[in-house]
């Protein structure tokens, strides 16, 4: 796996979104930084109360995590965020999946998962984990990850570690392009 973190050609997403429902984009410009910190701040600081303060951390500051934005209907609802855990195994982490309380039942968290998933893979990874809070374990499953070990203690809270087996480039190039044209969540 290349230590070069550049979004390859294959990997281009459009700018414009379709006018479906639910759209997921690698974040690009500081204004979808900000969205991206945004949401971050309102669920694991303001709502959730994990963090105090900030949930930013040295992967942030670093500038190591992508993250990727989802939209219900252009408005930025939900972001997830992912980095090399381990580049020698293709390890990749999956980290900060939130999605505002008003658009839960929209549909939107598996598309953002499905993006962070494909994009380790175009990216060169071969797996994918997680530390997953208890009551999402399932959801997870859902989406084909298993669990890994047993619970632990991560960022203060109970969390199931998880982890996917990535699929193939070319599949997830062909996700991540439809995920950025816009899917509509009742056909997912």
């Amino acid at each position: 796996m290349s230590s070069d973190l550049s979004w390859p050609s294959e990997a281009t997403l459009p700018t414009s979104r379709a006018s479906s429902d639910v759209s997921c984009r690698r974040v690009n410009s500081a204004a979808e930084r900000a969205d991206h910190h945004a949401m971050r701040q309102r669920i694991f600081v303001d709502e959730q109360a994990i963090f105090t303060e900030s949930d930013l951390d040295g992967h942030d500051r670093d500038g190591s995590a992508l993250a990727i934005n989802g939209y219900c209907d252009g408005i930025a609802a939900g972001t997830v965020r992912l980095f090399v855990l381990d580049e020698a195994g293709g390890i990749w982490q999956g980290d900060r999946l939130a999605v505002l309380s008003t658009y839960r039942l929209r549909g939107l968290g598996g598309p953002l998962v499905n993006a962070a998933v494909a994009t380790a893979a175009v990216l060169g990874g071969t797996a994918m984990t997680a530390h997953i809070q208890p009551t999402n374990v399932r959801f997870f499953e859902r989406l084909g990850w298993s669990s890994r070990g047993g619970r632990e203690i991560y960022a203060g809270l109970v969390h199931q570690p998880m982890t996917i087996v990535l699929p193939d480039p070319g599949e997830a190039s062909a996700t991540l392009r439809r995920l950025a044209d816009g899917v509509n969540a009742r056909d997912l």
